[in-house]
């Protein structure tokens, strides 16, 4: 039990409950909007209320974990029209699995990949600073080592693993990447994609993609690991997606982070340990829920929708915040990344002038050698709708001045 307890000790705490502790005792300045947390409130799809009634009487049947025929056909037929994939690149039986939520599979799937010992050392799992803190909390469940990658406005926001030092790539077991990156809206291009995925096969370890913000973006679709991959000479296996895995996810896409639908896909022989391990240890998705999901992921008109919204409110921060708080525009996700000199003591500002929350960038980062890559910054979520976003950004803007 020592262990166990010793070996999350390190785990990063949750910003928001960091943020609660902050802001505790302080009164906010004005009608309390909460633009701290990346929760889309933008309507769903009606047809997913449909789905859903229409296969109600399914609530009363176990869920099989490769999900149905009709999700996985779904889901590759989506990555084939999103990401210019040949047809029949992916092999919905073998190359697709249901996940609930990306979060939970992103989480388990360092336990099946991560060794027990690689390059006869502890391994060693590379972590984007910032990054999203279930990646932190993977490497630790797997017994490996966290290694925090700096992602500073130097490197555009996109960490530089191929100048790491060869001792520590031998014993790297996973790579945890996220393109749309939260926080920083960066996106990797396909060139920087191929060169990550060649690095992982000449050192062994797995590329986890999280690809969940891949569908908002401001002008330009991102590139996906699955394309670059392509790009590539096919491996010895024959599997042109040798150590890689794609995750991603309704949450941002469709507005539906309360339905916990995603898919994660790629490696096929990973992909059928992976399904092997979560027949025994991972929650299935409900079959009304994959139904749902189904149409979903077959109808791209809603997510066009979204992200028009989305690149709406970008217009409207770059109005109103202009060249201030070293603002740019994020080429995907709807996160602001602000510039403002100390992120906590603007958050203090914030919530007492203007009654807004947005979150401190060190919450989302870790110390390095040239300190904390988050520290100057604030996180804002373009989340709400257009006159409520609007309306705190304004506020955001005046108590800050």
């Amino acid at each position: 039990m020592a262990d166990a307890q010793d070996r999350f000790a390190a785990l990063p705490e949750s910003p928001f409950p960091r943020l609660n502790d902050l802001l505790a005792g302080i009164k906010p300045g004005a009608e309390p909007l909460m633009m701290s947390l990346g929760e889309p409130q933008h309507p769903f799809p009606d047809f997913v209320r449909e789905e859903l009634r229409a296969h109600e009487a399914d609530y009363g049947r176990y869920p099989p974990i490769v999900g149905t025929a009709g999700f996985r056909d779904a889901v590759a037929g989506w990555l084939g029209r999103r990401f210019d994939l040949p047809v029949g690149a992916v092999d919905p039986d073998t190359q697709i699995l249901p996940v609930n939520g990306t979060r939970e599979a992103l989480f388990n799937i360092a336990l099946l990949a991560s060794p027990p010992e690689k390059a006869g050392k502890q391994p060693a799992i590379l972590i984007p600073n910032p990054f999203y803190q279930c990646y932190a909390a993977a490497a630790l469940a797997a017994g490996a080592e966290p290694r925090y990658i700096a992602a500073r406005t130097e490197n555009g926001f996109l960490p530089d693993f191929e100048g790491l030092p060869g001792d520590l790539l031998a014993r790297t077991s996973i790579v945890y990447f996220c393109s749309p990156a939260n926080p920083q809206g960066a996106v990797a291009d396909k060139d920087y994609l191929k060169r990550l995925i060649t690095l992982a096969r000449h050192h062994g370890f797995l590329l986890v993609m999280d690809e969940c913000y891949s569908d908002i973006y401001d002008k330009v679709p991102p590139a996906g690991a699955l394309s670059a991959c392509l790009e590539l000479p096919v491996p010895a296996s024959g599997d042109a997606f040798e150590n890689v895995i794609v995750f991603h996810s309704l949450s941002k896409r469709s507005s539906l982070p309360g339905l916990r639908s995603g898919f994660c896909a790629g490696d096929k022989k990973l992909m059928m340990r992976f399904r092997s391990f979560r027949n025994i240890a991972a929650p299935q998705s409900p079959l009304p829920v994959l139904a749902a999901a189904a149409a979903a992921w077959n109808d791209d008109a809603h997510a066009a929708e979204n992200r028009a919204l989305y690149q709406k409110k970008i217009d409207a921060a770059e109005r109103i915040l202009g060249n201030r708080f070293g603002f740019y525009r994020p080429a995907g996700g709807f996160f602001l990344w602000l510039d403002v000199g100390d992120g906590e003591a603007a958050a203090r500002q914030i919530w007492e002038k203007g009654g807004v929350k947005v979150l401190p960038g060190k919450y989302l980062s870790r110390d390095d050698e040239a300190g904390n890559p988050g520290e100057a910054y604030i996180r804002v979520a373009l989340v709400h709708p257009q006159d409520t976003t609007e309306d705190g950004l304004k506020r955001l803007a005046n108590a800050l001045g």
